[in-house]
């Protein structure tokens, strides 16, 4: 799914939501885990918030790793040309396994990524302790629920503010 608000692209910057696998089941996998807002919810939050701070908030879901090394690539791209900010990237289970990920990202550098998992991947089973984005990623935000978007998106604001100024 892909969100834009409507305002002038000369005046604002984009964030790309970008969210990995099973999290298109949001409101219906584990919520006592995960919460009970559906990834429609999260996503008008990014976009709702991202607006806010006048900033266009697109936003896409996959299963599949090469489907986000490809968003990855092209949000490269797009930064070095000037209308792409930064990502906030929830690979869920591939933030575990995927070096593809970490390559990508750091391949992609100076791209900020800001890296969230809704829940507190440290308080769950010993495989999800580790994260093969943590090293590349500008920071990340663990177990703030929907709130750690909100979050990554002020961040990634904060940044363009200041990119803005020096």
């Amino acid at each position: 799914m892909m969100a834009h608000d409507s305002l002038e692209p000369a005046t604002m910057s984009t964030i790309l939501i970008l969210n990995g696998p099973n999290l298109n089941l949001l409101g219906q996998r584990e919520p006592s885990t995960y919460g009970s807002g559906s990834l429609a919810d999260l996503e008008a939050l990014c976009v709702e918030t991202a607006r806010s701070l006048n900033l266009t908030a697109e936003c896409h879901q996959s299963n599949h790793e090469g489907v986000l090394l490809d968003h990855i690539h092209a949000a490269g791209a797009r930064h070095s040309e000037g209308s792409l900010f930064g990502i906030v990237l929830n690979a869920g289970a591939f933030s575990h396994t995927s070096i593809a990920l970490h390559d990508a990202i750091k391949g992609i550098s100076p791209t900020p990524v800001v890296e969230v998992h809704i829940s507190n991947v440290h308080a769950r089973e010993s495989f999800r302790h580790h994260s093969w984005i943590s090293s590349v990623a500008a920071g990340i935000i663990i177990g703030l629920g929907f709130d750690g978007y909100r979050l990554a998106i002020h961040s990634l604001a904060e940044k363009a503010k200041k990119a803005r100024i020096s």
